[in-house]
């Protein structure tokens, strides 16, 4: 069974340190003819579920990285096999990436911030301008300046009316991220565009057409994009019975909607918006890829019919007309006080679940596989902080790697900054008014994602674990030829693991990061620890993490590499071939 696995800290006294070595000499000068026969590997054709989001895939070279040199156990007990030969995908850089959000302030004068998110991202999505806010985002509009035909309130799913709350794109007042700045944090830090369209306004809006008006302020935003977003997406949840346009004032729409609204009816409003979108974007010469909102699961007991019958509804009408579909897992039970277990068993099944049920819905349709991105995902364990701890970091490694085993084409993580709520705060960021923590601190989940996205290669890999369910392996092989594996000891108890290889000779040296919790906050330290280097707050992580140096050791060729994993801990290692 294909697991993650995890190297825990080795914390063993340290020989001084070395120079960088990328080989060794091999200890027999005269080996004679290598007859060693490896399987070629052979790069899988690009999986349906992955498209276009490989467009942009590069190669990868590993660059070894300063080090404190470091021993090895002589013996392990559970074995983790890698085969570099048998890949299962190119890695999309897209599968990296986050969400803004319209409270996070106007945040590209926050020099730490942005050198962080460009560390952390180095040409990955960022997702704007929310989630559901994006159902009442105006994005052209000055502050409380609304289109005419905007109602004055909006119609709840119990039926009472609320004042609308509208959101505008040309607010630059502080404590909002206007439009403009949202392009300035994508320039800062070098990443890429996915932009949220505002399908509520189709639902709600009080004009003779409201759909057509919709897509005429949506096609707008891509002529005034010009280019600099590939990826956009219709709407956000709009199954969801919290979400504005979920239910209407009958009396004040004039094109014959219906009260609430229904995968069908969704299905034909895509049609619309995106050939409203793709002529606006054929006229600045671009070329724009657009995704639809689909559910996720199988119908829960307490959906609404709305959400039961979406996926049906949706493909029945839109047809073929989406470039890709769209996902949202916040994986644990809502707002539970789940513990470790409960929640590091999350990724594995519901990352799988999601895929299989998807592709099961669009080939039930008769539809094409396309890409599938999951664009919101976190956890909504509450209670004991385990939103901003080291097991939520654990579990950001966990998704990412089954989101490449099962082929995702993009992710995007929620959220980079949120609400401290005495601790169940998405955010990768403190963003204020977390005690004993400075603003903009990043949390345990930014130093998991950055070493992960470090010390993964350009491919991923098959990786068996054998003799403990508790461990979880990712592998990858770098074009440059080395293999790396982002190991997860999940259980409460220290292990040390066997690395061993088909079609891959290890030799000249291992490189390691291990990241681990603090003993603070019981099972959910808000603390990392890199390689021994720890905060010095309390919570987060070292802030010169990225002149932490790794540890490494030599390795005689062909031999079995035993790394040590802590109890609940992330190790992050490259070996290099002979």
């Amino acid at each position: 069974m294909t697991r993650v696995l995890l190297f825990g800290v080795f914390m063993i006294t340290l020989s001084v340190a070395c120079k960088k070595k990328n080989s060794v000499p091999d200890p027999n000068p005269n080996p004679g003819p290598d007859t060693t026969h490896f399987d070629p590997a052979v790069d899988p054709p690009v999986a349906n579920t992955i498209g276009f989001f490989l467009d942009q895939w590069q190669p990868k070279s590993f660059m070894p990285p300063d080090f404190i040199a470091s021993g090895l156990p002589v013996s392990g007990g559970p074995i983790i096999e890698i085969n570099p030969s048998s890949i299962i995908t190119k890695v999309p850089k897209s599968v990296f990436g986050n969400n803004a959000n319209l409270w996070m302030t106007q945040i590209v004068t926050e020099a730490s911030l942005m050198n962080d998110i460009r560390n952390l991202h180095s040409g990955n999505i960022i997702r704007f301008p929310g989630g559901s806010i994006s159902d009442v985002f105006f994005w052209n509009a000055p502050k409380d300046v609304k289109p005419a035909n905007a109602p004055d309130s909006l119609v709840q799913a119990n039926g009472t009316k609320v004042p609308a709350g509208f959101w505008y794109g040309k607010n630059q007042e502080s404590w909002t991220f206007s439009v403009d700045n949202y392009y300035s944090l994508l320039q800062q830090t070098g990443n890429q565009g996915l932009i949220t369209i505002n399908y509520g306004y189709a639902r709600y809006g009080t004009g003779s057409n409201p759909v057509a008006a919709a897509a005429h302020l949506a096609a707008d935003w891509v002529r005034f994009d010009n280019g600099r977003t590939k990826y956009w997406e219709i709407g956000n949840e709009n199954f969801g019975d919290w979400e504005a346009g979920y239910r209407i004032d009958l009396s004040k729409n004039q094109d014959g909607q219906t009260e609430y609204v229904s995968g069908q009816l969704y299905g034909q409003h895509f049609k619309v918006f995106a050939d409203s979108m793709r002529k606006a974007a054929q006229e600045t010469g671009h070329t724009i890829y657009i995704g639809a909102v689909t559910s996720e699961s199988a119908p829960l007991s307490w959906w609404t019919n709305t959400a039961k019958n979406w996926n049906s509804g949706l493909f029945g009408a839109s047809g073929s007309t989406p470039d890709y579909y769209v996902v949202h897992n916040y994986y644990t039970n809502y707002q539970t006080n789940a513990g470790v277990a409960e929640i590091l068993a999350t990724p594995s099944t519901v990352t799988k679940n999601m895929m299989d049920y998807v592709k099961q819905q669009l080939t039930g349709a008769g539809l094409p596989i396309k890409p599938i991105v999951l664009n919101e995902w976190n956890i909504t364990s509450q209670g004991s902080m385990q939103q901003v701890s080291h097991i939520n970091g654990m579990h950001a490694d966990m998704v990412l790697g089954e989101a490449l085993k099962n082929q995702f084409g993009m992710t995007s993580r929620w959220d980079l900054a949120n609400d401290w709520s005495n601790g169940n705060d998405h955010g990768m960021f403190s963003q204020g008014g977390e005690p004993g923590v400075a603003k903009w601190t990043a949390r345990p989940a930014f130093y998991h994602m950055y070493y992960f996205q470090k010390m993964i290669g350009d491919r991923l890999v098959t990786s068996t674990v054998i003799g403990n369910n508790a461990l979880y392996a990712y592998a990858s092989s770098y074009s440059s030829g080395e293999v790396g594996a982002i190991l997860l000891n999940t259980s409460a108890n220290a292990t040390t693991v066997q690395l061993k290889f088909k079609n891959f000779i290890p030799g000249g040296r291992v490189y390691w990061y291990a990241l681990t919790g603090g003993t603070d906050n019981g099972d959910f330290s808000r603390k990392v620890i890199i390689n021994g280097n720890a905060p010095t707050q309390v919570a987060g992580g070292p802030t010169n993490y990225p002149d932490i140096k790794a540890f490494s050791a030599l390795v005689s060729a062909g031999s079995t590499i035993n790394i040590p994993l802590a109890a609940r801990s992330s190790v992050y290692v490259v070996v290099e071939k002979k």
